[in-house]
């Protein structure tokens, strides 16, 4: 084991034996630390339940095209425990991170404490530690009682695209969800929304009425679309005519338009020409990612790898969108290397893909240190792949379903489902997120 993996487990101990939302174990900490979330850069926190990575990705590629010096805090982390900060444009230096990961542990002096709370702590202590311009803040987990939820005064707040996720900890209902992802508004902070469904959005309006804020919502006040291999975005200043997203998907239109807004909207002064070139420079990995390399040699010549960690039924419908894209441009037999984690409603994302993928391998996720979720056994998931009407069965791991996919002539693949498993391919392609 790496000495952050020796810290990390020693950490993961100090959690309380019954898992509840509250910000009093966090609140303890930061005093003891002397308040770094206080002596932060200006922050622009995200919340929502799918589009917070891409659209933190999008802000970070155009604030770095203006120059600016970016931190990022955000989860789970693909390959590497330290994806999880960025500091000024980088992942933070190992030993740092151990120093400041040992501190804060000496500090918080064995009390009861969940990981994420107290490795929040040790990203505010980074992040107060180096000079930047911006702060970009990812939820883990709802809003309202995440652990990031204690910066006092962000300099805006972006809720990203709403849907059912996480139910036994925010709910059951889009609404119940959206009150969740709502409570990361602040008085004095603008507001940015996402196209939201219908219900998300009346609760959203709601509390930012109760705040006294005027959020800049999409399909409002912004808006953005491709028109004929370009980008089109437009808003109550007018419209600009932009490069289409490097990332993959129509999704990613709607991601990008998000991100163009709160920078505008919370007056970063990046220009027209610094949002194109993030446009074309942005990087998110596992996202409808095309996967050249190791792995891919396996496969029949003229095939095509694809790797996303969507997880939920609406990261499916992206995805299975996007794929049927690429089947209009290019068609091919489609496979899916799919492994989930048993919280996950499975039948509700197998039902993306009806009509779409031939063939349905399942596998283990791999297990990780940092989650106590168990995966879904590859054979219950490959029954549950037959009752959806896939040709489905079972393999020990990536590489021998990737054996299992016919090579009689070009195939399309897409190992999906889980984060956890699509770090793991990372790792055995060997192209780990830079």
């Amino acid at each position: 084991m790496t000495t952050t993996q020796v810290i990390t487990q020693r950490l993961l101990a100090l959690h309380p034996k019954k898992m509840d939302l509250s910000l009093e174990r966090l609140n303890r900490l930061l005093a003891q630390l002397d308040h770094p979330e206080r002596r932060l850069p200006p922050v622009i926190h995200v919340a929502g339940t799918n589009g917070k990575g891409s659209t933190i990705a999008f802000m970070r590629a155009m604030l770095e095209a203006a120059g600016k010096r970016v931190h990022v805090y955000s989860s789970p982390h693909l390959v590497h425990f330290r994806e999880r900060f960025r500091l000024a444009g980088q992942f933070v230096d190992e030993q740092m991170l151990n120093e400041t990961l040992e501190r804060v542990e000496r500090i918080n002096d064995g009390q009861q404490i969940t990981f994420f709370e107290i490795t929040t702590a040790v990203a505010f202590e980074l992040f107060a530690q180096v000079e930047a311009d911006y702060v970009l803040l990812e939820t883990g987990l709802g809003g309202r009682l995440d652990s990031t939820n204690v910066v006092p005064n962000p300099l805006g707040c972006v809720i990203t695209p709403i849907s059912i996720d996480h139910v036994q900890f925010l709910g059951n209902t889009v609404e119940k969800i959206a009150f969740e992802k709502a409570g990361i508004l602040k008085p004095g902070a603008k507001a940015v929304f996402s196209r939201q469904p219908h219900d998300a959005m009346d609760v959203l309006e709601k509390r930012a009425a109760e705040l006294s804020i005027t959020p800049f919502i999409c399909g409002q006040d912004f808006d953005g679309y491709p028109e004929r291999d370009r980008f089109v975005y437009q808003d109550t200043e007018g419209l600009e005519d932009l490069p289409t997203p490097k990332l993959i998907g129509i999704h990613q239109f709607e991601n990008a338009t998000t991100a163009i807004a709160a920078l505008k909207h919370f007056g970063t002064g990046v220009s027209s020409e610094e949002i194109a070139r993030g446009l074309q420079s942005v990087i998110w990995p596992a996202r409808m990612q095309p996967l050249p390399g190791l792995l891919q040699d396996k496969l029949a010549q003229g095939s095509d790898l694809w790797l996303d960690g969507g997880h939920n039924v609406a990261g499916a419908q992206v995805l299975a969108q996007g794929l049927g894209d690429l089947n209009d441009k290019q068609s091919r037999p489609l496979t899916l290397i799919l492994g989930m984690l048993g919280n996950k409603d499975v039948e509700g994302y197998l039902s993306c893909f009806e009509g779409l993928a031939k063939k349905v391998i399942t596998v283990p996720v791999p297990a990780d240190d940092l989650t106590t979720n168990a995966g879904t056994s590859p054979q219950d998931l490959a029954e549950l792949a037959i009752q959806h009407g896939f040709a489905a069965t079972h393999a020990p791991s990536v590489q021998d379903a990737l054996q299992l996919v016919t090579r009689d002539e070009p195939q399309r693949v897409v190992i999906c489902g889980s984060l956890y498993l699509t770090g793991d391919v990372l790792a055995q392609n060997k192209t780990p997120p830079q």
